[in-house]
């Protein structure tokens, strides 16, 4: 559990900031490289409006969702929501809904302390150490971390008949996820042409985006940014990263203030997911939103005078 008392680590070097978006923006690079000259042979309109509605429907299934409703409360759904919701960040591949909430509580009990299960100071603040300990919040700590007990952290997706039922359906959701864009694809196009190149594009390339993104918040946005608010942990705000994300990078007041349903607070910061959210509470289908109050985002700021991000 979280000690009583948090120990700041000092600020990564220069060569550590550099090795890690040597690591983030290259692979990154490459696939925009690939994709002119994939064009009219390997890639298509379908294929790209394919992988940027599967893209959205499962991004919004994790960051609406998985996080803030599932995970945190931020809001009540209507049942039918709450079903959408659960197939939809099912579909992201990211684990099963009471898996990914007990490693989302058990990260916010114990951020960037020896108990969380993915942060990125676990080896010290030098560049090879910094370098490790984004490989290992990035993506390691899911391949070589222990399964986090759902039952500890929670026990109430285990018992909860939709979450329950939707976690023990994982198993078809994988298969479903891959096999929706090549069904689309082959009866668009009535080619196995088709098939091939939106299972790629809007299956396999689509699925490691939207892992690359959520696993972003969990590396990127505990090593650099800003942070405006008060927090006993190294979250940061990463601009650049708030589309792609849909909010889920305003991560600073997000760790200040976990059930509130809007991520980005601030001026000029855009938060997709909060506005979906809104725009649904206004529809009735979603209700009890906990949206922060002015006060008491005033009252979180490090420095009450700067309203910078």
């Amino acid at each position: 559990m979280a000690t009583d008392q948090y120990t700041r680590p000092p600020e990564p070097t220069l060569a550590a900031r550099t090795a890690v978006g040597a690591i983030i923006v290259i692979p990154l690079l490459a696939l925009v490289a690939a994709i002119p000259v994939a064009w009219n042979h390997w890639i298509s309109w379908l294929d790209v409006t394919l992988a940027l509605v599967l893209y959205l429907i499962t991004a919004v299934g994790i960051t609406v969702g998985y996080h803030r409703y599932f995970t945190h409360g931020s809001f009540k759904a209507k049942p039918w929501v709450a079903f959408l919701l659960g197939v939809s960040g099912s579909l992201a591949l990211e684990g099963s809904i009471s898996s990914w909430v007990a490693g989302h509580r058990k990260h916010h009990a114990n951020s960037d302390e020896a108990d969380d299960p993915h942060s990125p100071w676990r080896y010290g603040t030098g560049a090879w150490a910094v370098t490790k300990g984004f490989f290992w919040s990035h993506m390691g700590w899911l391949i070589a971390q222990e399964p986090i007990d759902a039952n500890r952290w929670a026990p109430d997706m285990l018992k909860r008949p939709l979450t329950a039922r939707l976690s023990r359906l994982f198993g078809w959701f994988v298969l479903a996820t891959f096999l929706l864009p090549a069904v689309l694809g082959g009866l668009l196009t009535w080619s196995w042409q088709g098939a091939l190149t939106a299972f790629f594009w809007a299956g396999l390339v689509r699925i490691a985006l939207v892992h690359h993104v959520t696993w972003s918040i969990n590396s990127v946005c505990h090593i650099w940014g800003k942070q405006p608010f008060v927090s006993r942990d190294e979250s940061r705000n990463v601009a650049w990263l708030a589309l792609p994300s849909l909010g889920e990078s305003w991560h600073n007041f997000h760790h200040a203030e976990p059930t509130s349903a809007r991520h980005g607070v601030l001026p000029r910061q855009i938060d997709p997911s909060a506005a979906m959210i809104r725009f649904a509470e206004g529809r009735g289908w979603v209700y009890n939103v906990k949206w922060p109050k002015p006060e008491r985002i005033e009252a979180k700021l490090a420095q009450p005078a700067t309203m910078g991000s």
